[in-house]
């Protein structure tokens, strides 16, 4: 199988390349200046997706400073809803499968269970408006199309919490860290796997909006102790954690104090659920360490 992948830097398309290689599947990564979801138009979009002869194509890229999008908020919306709107139209032309990935952040965050496909979204900041704004202008564009929105990514790539935890430890003795915000830590590496066996399965993935996460909950704060142990245990730096509250750490966005995501439906739907999420966490910082310890 052919996967044309947008992103070339990013945490799932990177991951996607690393395991759809394993896989036996070629990945090839779309990114500017050939593709730039913000300005490309859809005709050249799909040129581009015509030359690389996938199979399928995987809607990865996306405007992530979500802090940044609240003064930024043309650009946000230019590359998670146009853009993303062009690429699925340009996608459904050539008669290709998409799989789109979006966010928890569409919610507003109230309650303490997981949410669900048909619960209302809310989102509370630019860059989760843009993301369902994406998500709409996606399936308009390409009714055929899954949308898959997931939580809490990190990843051996890139910059993510689970790298700033432990460059922090680096230096600190003690790292405040958000007690009162809870979700479903997800390694880009499971997202890569449970995309890939969407792809490979027989019919396609199936349409529609599907939550795909790790499996579990926990808190910033437990995260961040999940990561300082797993770490301590390989010899890695380490940190104690101080919780704090969202109060105590404000930021520009508004961030959900509940991202939890139930993923039942895709479970039910295609037997996909991603594995539990201190097992994927040990294999990254596994990973992490490792390497680390290479460079000393």
């Amino acid at each position: 199988m052919r996967l044309a992948v947008t992103g070339t830097t990013g945490q799932v398309a990177l991951s996607l390349a690393e395991r759809g290689a394993a896989a036996g599947h070629e990945v090839v990564l779309l990114g500017r200046p050939e593709l730039d979801l913000a300005t490309t138009g859809e005709a050249a979009m799909r040129a581009l997706l015509a030359r690389t002869t996938a199979d399928a194509v995987v809607s990865a890229a996306a405007y992530t400073a979500v802090d940044r999008a609240e003064s930024e908020p043309d650009l946000a919306h230019a590359v998670n809803a146009g853009g993303a709107g062009r690429l699925a139209g340009a996608a459904a032309a050539l008669g290709l499968p998409l799989i789109h990935l979006s966010t928890d952040y569409v919610f507003d965050g109230s309650g303490a269970r997981g949410w669900r496909e048909d619960d209302p979204t809310g989102p509370q900041g630019v860059y989760g408006a843009s993301k369902l704004a994406g998500e709409e202008a996606v399936l308009a564009a390409h009714p055929g199309a899954t949308v898959l929105r997931t939580a809490w990514v990190y990843s051996p790539f890139g910059a993510n919490f689970v790298r700033t935890m432990l460059r922090l430890a680096e230096s600190r003795d003690e790292v405040g860290v958000v007690a009162d915000q809870f979700g479903n830590p997800t390694s880009a590496l499971d997202i890569a796997d449970g995309v890939l066996a969407l792809a490979e399965r027989a019919g396609g993935a199936p349409a529609g909006l599907f939550h795909m996460a790790g499996s579990g909950e926990t808190s910033w704060a437990g995260l961040a102790e999940a990561v300082f142990a797993e770490s301590a245990a390989r010899g890695g730096p380490s940190a104690a954690v101080r919780r704090i509250a969202t109060a105590d750490y404000p930021t520009a966005a508004r961030r959900p104090a509940n991202s939890r995501l139930d993923c039942g439906k895709l479970e039910r739907a295609c037997g996909v659920r991603l594995p539990e999420w201190r097992l994927s966490l040990a294999a990254v910082i596994e990973r992490l360490v490792g390497a680390q310890e290479q460079r000393t």
